[in-house]
């Protein structure tokens, strides 16, 4: 899908992906001490707001105008300071070129595209990170066709904690964490489960020096 349709899709629904950050995010990023974070393809800039929530000063690049706006919309709502602590880019994280070690944390959530560009978003991201920095990559896992419910149903986009690490080998980045994870998916009115999707996730440290 090109920006123009992401557009439309996130015309046609109030916050596409909820308000509330990406589990894995909370789960991996709660400990870390608040500093630069940039959020690649933010969406409508769930994980930057809760970042800029707890003291962080955030980047969200996106390549959706109208994602951005329900985004800025949105950390204006919440106090503290939250939308002040974040800078909303547009542009396409495949040509986007961020400040080279320039951020404590990178994030990477849910860009499924297919291997050759994810392989260029990734080695970018991974480019941005400075020394002592996280970079944590988490999408819909290539077996969640199989096992899992709801995502993407082109394979091409899909990718395994092995993809990741080898479109990132030979970067000098220390492994934390490469596994898949299991999330259970809310039925559409709410009420239980419609069952459990599969994800890959992978946290990174570029060492300090």
């Amino acid at each position: 899908m090109d920006s123009q349709e992401w557009d439309a899709r996130y015309r046609v629904t109030e916050q596409l992906w909820g308000v509330e950050p990406n589990r894995w995010v909370v789960r991996e990023c709660a400990d870390l001490p608040p500093g630069r974070a940039l959020d690649l393809a933010a969406g409508e800039g769930r994980n930057s707001i809760w970042l800029a929530e707890r003291g962080w000063h955030a980047t969200a690049v996106d390549f959706s105008a109208v994602a951005l706006h329900r985004g800025r919309a949105l950390a204006a709502t919440r106090p503290g300071g939250t939308a002040d602590r974040i800078d909303w880019v547009h542009a396409d994280v495949l040509t986007h070129t961020p400040e080279p070690g320039g951020h404590d944390l990178v994030l990477v959530a849910y860009l499924q595209i297919p291997a050759d560009d994810r392989r260029t978003a990734l080695r970018s991201a991974a480019g941005a990170l400075a020394p002592g920095g996280t970079l944590l990559v988490v999408g819909h896992d290539t077996a969640n066709l199989t096992e899992g419910v709801g995502g993407p149903q082109d394979p091409r986009v899909l990718f395994t904690p092995a993809d990741v690490l080898a479109d990132l080998a030979g970067l000098g980045l220390e492994t934390v964490r490469a596994e898949q994870v299991r999330r259970s998916v809310a039925a559409p009115d709410g009420r239980g489960t419609t069952g459990e999707a599969v994800d890959a996730l992978v946290r990174l440290r570029r060492p300090v020096r």
